[in-house]
Order: C-alpha cells, then structure tokens, then sequence
C-alpha cells in the first residue's frame, strides 16, 4: 500500500514519502500507543482530585476545572487537529501534538497555583486534538478497508478502552503512594516514550493535496474560532448549571451564545472556499448519524468512569487504589469486546453487531441502576462491569469504523477529528446534564434517607439514564448501515 497520494512519479522525481513499513503491526501499536495516553490523560485525574484541591489550594467549584480545561480544549479543538493533520501531515501533526502534550504535563506536575495547573491542563487538551485525529487517521492509511482495517479499530478500541480504566487505576496507586504530581509526571513520560516510538517507527506521509472539493489546503480559521468558542460557551454552560440552576444568568448567556456561534458556524462552512467542517461530509457514508450515535455513548462512557468511582469511594468506603484496582474487570471486559467485534461483524454482519454491544451495554447500566447502598464490590459493581465493558468495547469499534467508512482519503484526519470531538463533547455535555439530575436526585432523597442512601439514589437515576441513551442511540443503527450500504458502491467505483 502507497503512503503517497496516488501519483505516479516521473523517472526523474521520487515520492516525498516513505514506503509502507514491512511490519505495520509494529507502527499500529506505536500509534495506538498515542490514544492510550490521551484517553489515560482524561480520567488519570479523577481519583487524585481531593489531593490535587489540597496541593495548589483550588475550592471545590474550582476543582471542577482540572478535569473541565483538559475536556474543553481537547473536544473544542479536534477538528481544527484533524484539518491540520490532512493539509501539513499526518505523522508531523501527530509529533508536534506530543511534544506540546509532553511539555504541558510536565508543567501540570510543578504547578504550585490553580492558575498554572489549570491552564497547563488545557495546554495538554491542545496537544491531544493534535495528536487523536492524526494518529487515528495513520491507521486508516495503513490499513485499507476490509479485514485488516478491522483488526486494527479492535485493537484501536481495546487501547482506548483500556487507556480509560488504566487512568482510574494508575491514579489511585500514584496517587496514594507518591503523590498527585506523579499522575502528571507519569502522562509525560509516557507521551515522550511515544514520541520516540513514533519517530522510529511510523512512516512519513505526504499531505493531502487540495482538489476540488477540498479547498485551496489552508485552514478556516473563521470556522475554527467559532467552533471552538461555541462548543466552549455550551459546555461551561451545562457545567455551571450542575451547580447554579438552569435560569442561573451565565448558564442562560453562555447557552444563547453557544447557539449564536454554531449557528454562524455553520453558515459560515457552507460558503468558505475550504471550510473547516465541509457540510458534505456529513452525507459521506455514514458519517452523519454514526457521529450523533457516538455522541449518546460518549455521554454514558465519560459518565461510567465519574459515578462509578464515586460510589465506590463515597458509599462503599473504598480506598483510592482500590477504587482502581476494581476497575480492571471492566478494562479486561473492554479489551474483549473491541477484540471480539471484528470477528462478530464478518460472522454476524456490522448491523447485527452493533446491536448486540448495544444491547449488553444497556443491560449493564440497568443492572448498575440498581445499586444498593449497602452493597459490595462484588454484589453490585463486578457483573455489570463485566457487561458494560463488553459492550462499550463493540459499540467502539464499530461506530469508530462507521464514522470512517467511505471517507476520502484526503478528509481521513478530518473524520477521524469529528469522531473523537463527538465522543468527547458527548460526554462532556452528559457528564454536565447527569450531574445535575443526580444532585438533584439526591437532594430530593436526603430529608428521609440516610446521606449513602441519597447519594446511591443520584447515581442510580444517573445509569438509568444512560440506559436510555443507548438506546437512542441504537435507534440510529438502521440508517446507519443502509446510508454505509448505498455509499459502497460509488466507493467501489
């Protein structure tokens, strides 16, 4: 397979990229290596919370922010990333994403203020849009459609997976045995691991030329900029409403705004020679309702990994480190399932895989929603762990593998941009609507029942919830794959 972008060099002209590698095994891992480290950077922190609030001082509105910075300019900025990564370069985007994401850790881990320490995280969220659509569009180079590809999103998705339960474990151990710097220490060592690995072992590419279509190869900073502080106004909004109320004046200006700067967002990406987002991507293949799918399983994968530590901690007792150590059930479980959904989908049909995750995801979260507060570890949380793993490793895989089907392979960093900031926000937006149903849920219960009870009634109501969206989104799979069915053959013309 060609790095190239198809071209037929002269006798006297040589491709500016390098060949396929002889083992892309070796370069898949490399660049799995990377969305490793920047989902293990999303939850690495939630277990170390209460000490990071102690280290610099920060109040407990203010705490909120080391998770918000990194999420806010991590989702914000992926598709600026994912355009940056088809005009400049693919594996250049991904190194300089990992530089500035190494940088930025380590600076989290010597911050001695809340300023420094917040804007440090959303230096790492900056690195991350860098570096996710890029690598995530690599892949997808290096492995053309069919049974390969396919292997490689199950690897892709039990990485993924794996990266977010890791970052509740290794938190808690850091955590408890040298301290909350160490979390950040540990994010930079091992983002600048990958930067060698991907230096020594992912090939050049040639960046996408422009064609009609595509744009004259410059970026929309309009569309960028509008985005970015439209999806930032939306987010801060629900996050400040968890705390204040829904009629709260920031939570309804932020909102309006929000919805003023995606509306020009949009307007503006139907009339830019080269827009950031072009509206035809959207009707590519499946592109469409497989990125509103994930946004409903983002909201419930962001949400897993806050409520269910918090139960553990909060009404079980737990301890840090076990708190993370009792995630390795549902890493295992993930890593399962992403490894099993290839094999499903060439036995059973995407469709009726996707179904399948769905239907076992759902089954978990219900199963959660009837926590007991005075339950166990392995009463309560062990089997639906279990099935919710199982189940978001398939549903992963198959909606990342959706999002990118019948893409162009200049657009590839782009798609690949898109699915995370769905993923993201999705969860972003969720984490901030379930927040506010489960305080209010527990305040409603705290006059009559004990404070373990009220809380176990918040985070009950919040898996229910997330049962819910499941199944939404498993409304979506019809048209998914019939869109994914109509685009296969002009694809393969």
């Amino acid at each position: 397979m060609s790095w190239t972008s198809g071209r037929t060099p002269t006798p006297t002209s040589t491709p500016r990229s390098t060949s396929t590698p002889s083992h892309p095994g070796v370069a898949l891992a490399a660049l799995a290596a990377a969305q490793f480290v920047v989902v293990l950077s999303t939850s690495i922190v939630n277990v170390a919370l209460p000490a990071v609030a102690g280290g610099v001082g920060l109040s407990g509105t203010g705490l909120s922010w080391v998770v918000n910075a990194y999420v806010l300019a991590f989702g914000a900025l992926l598709l600026l990333g994912g355009r940056a990564a088809d005009l400049a370069g693919r594996r250049r985007v991904l190194l300089a994403g990992l530089l500035v994401f190494t940088a930025a850790s380590a600076a989290a881990g010597l911050a001695t203020t809340p300023w420094a320490l917040v804007t440090a995280r959303a230096v790492q969220g900056v690195g991350a849009a860098a570096m996710a659509p890029a690598a995530l569009s690599l892949v997808v180079r290096l492995f053309p459609a069919g049974p390969g590809r396919g292997r490689a999103l199950g690897v892709w998705g039990a990485v993924s997976g794996a990266g977010g339960a890791a970052g509740v474990l290794l938190g808690g151990a850091l955590t408890q045995s040298l301290g909350w710097r160490s979390v950040f220490h540990a994010s930079a060592l091992a983002a600048a691991a990958v930067v060698v690995a991907t230096t020594l072992l992912v090939p050049a590419d040639r960046p996408a030329d422009a064609s009609p279509g595509r744009g004259s190869g410059r970026l929309d900073v309009t569309g960028a900029l509008t985005v970015t502080t439209g999806l930032i106004a939306l987010v801060h909004a629900l996050a400040t409403a968890g705390r204040t109320g829904w009629t709260d004046p920031v939570v309804l200006g932020g909102g309006a705004a929000a919805v003023v700067l995606l509306v020009v967002f949009a307007l503006t990406e139907r009339r830019h020679p080269a827009p950031l987002l072009p509206p035809r991507l959207l009707t590519t293949g499946s592109v469409g309702p497989a990125n509103l799918a994930m946004t409903l399983v983002g909201a419930v994968w962001i949400s897993l990994f806050f409520f269910l530590p918090l139960y553990q901690q909060q009404v079980l007792g737990d301890s840090p480190l076990r708190t993370g150590l009792s995630q390795l059930p549902l890493a295992a479980a993930n890593m399962a399932g992403s490894s099993l959904a290839p094999r499903l989908a060439r036995r059973l049909g995407p469709a009726v895989t996707l179904t399948t995750g769905q239907l076992t995801l759902a089954a978990g979260l219900l199963w959660l929603s009837a926590l007991s507060a005075q339950g166990t570890f392995r009463s309560d949380v062990l089997g639906p762990s279990l099935a919710v793993g199982l189940g978001l490793g398939i549903v992963f895989v198959q909606l990342t593998g959706a999002a990118m089907a019948g893409v162009p392979a200049g657009d590839a960093g782009l798609a690949g941009g898109l699915v995370n900031t769905t993923r993201q926000i999705g969860g972003a937006l969720g984490l901030a609507a379930l927040s506010t149903l489960a305080a209010a849920r527990s305040g409603a219960l705290a006059p009559g029942h004990s404070h373990a009870e009220a809380l176990t009634g918040g985070y009950r109501l919040a898996f229910l919830v997330c049962a819910a969206a499941v199944a939404a989104a498993s409304a979506l799979t019809p048209l998914l794959y019939r869109r994914t069915a109509d685009a296969a053959p002009q694809s393969a013309a």
